[in-house]
C-alpha cells in the first residue's frame, strides 16, 4: 500500500489481502470502503466476524459448518442416511445443495491430499468418516472432489480405504459442460467425457 497511507489502513488491507482470492489492489479498495463506512456499520460488520467465529464450529457427524448440535442435513429424517456424499470443503456441500437433486447426506473432508503442501491424510477428517461407515447404516460413498491430480488422489486414497469396509464408493461423472464445443474442449475433458458416456 501507499508508504504515505496511516498504518492501521496498511494493517487492515493486508488483513483483507491475506483472505483467499483477495489480491492487494482488491484488499486496498475494500480497506477504503471500510473507512468510508459509518461506524455502526464497521461495529455491526467486525461483529458479524466474530458471531460467526464464536458461534459456528463442524457438525460432530459430517463435519460441515454449523452452529446448531447437528447440522440441518444430518438431523434431517428425510435425506437418505445411507449415501453419503464426501466433499473437499463446506463450499461444494452449498454448490451440490442448490442443484435440488441429491437427497442423500455429506461428509466434509476440509481439504485434500497435498504432499506437496504438506498435507496428509492425517489432517483431513477421513477418521471421522471411517468411524462413520464402521457404526453401519451407510451403502455408499460419493466421492464428490474436484478432478484435480489432489482430488483424484484423495478419491483413490478413501476408495481404497472405505472399499474393505462394505461399502460401495462411486465418482461423479466428469466430462462436457452443458453449452461445451467440442473443438475447443481439452483432451483430458474429452476422455473424461468419453470414459463416462451413459445410454440414451
Amino acid at each position: 500500500m501507499e508508504n504515505f497511507s496511516a498504518l492501521p489502513l496498511v494493517v487492515l488491507a493486508e488483513k483483507f489481502a491475506a483472505l483467499p482470492g483477495i489480491g492487494m489492489k482488491t484488499a486496498q479498495r475494500l480497506a477504503y470502503a471500510v473507512m468510508e463506512m459509518p461506524e455502526k456499520d464497521v461495529q455491526a460488520f467486525a461483529d458479524a466476524i466474530l458471531g460467526a467465529k464464536k458461534h459456528i464450529h463442524d457438525c460432530p457427524v459430517c463435519q460441515n459448518l454449523t452452529e446448531q448440535a447437528l447440522c440441518p442435513i444430518c438431523s434431517s429424517a428425510k435425506r437418505d442416511h445411507a449415501t453419503v456424499c464426501v466433499v473437499e470443503g463446506p463450499k461444494d456441500v452449498a454448490a451440490i445443495e442448490r442443484t435440488n437433486e441429491y437427497h442423500g447426506v455429506y461428509h466434509v473432508l476440509h481439504g485434500l491430499i497435498s504432499p506437496l503442501d504438506g498435507v496428509r491424510p492425517e489432517d483431513l477428517r477421513i477418521n471421522a468418516l471411517l468411524d462413520r461407515i464402521r457404526e453401519g447404516g451407510i451403502s455408499e460413498l460419493i466421492m464428490a472432489t474436484n478432478p484435480s491430480v489432489e482430488g483424484e488422489a484423495t478419491a483413490m486414497y478413501l476408495s481404497r480405504l472405505c472399499k474393505p469396509l462394505g461399502v460401495r464408493v462411486t465418482r461423479l461423472a466428469f466430462g462436457l459442460p452443458v453449452g461445451g464445443v467440442i473443438e475447443y474442449t481439452d483432451s483430458v475433458t474429452l476422455f473424461r467425457a468419453l470414459s463416462n458416456r451413459s445410454e440414451m
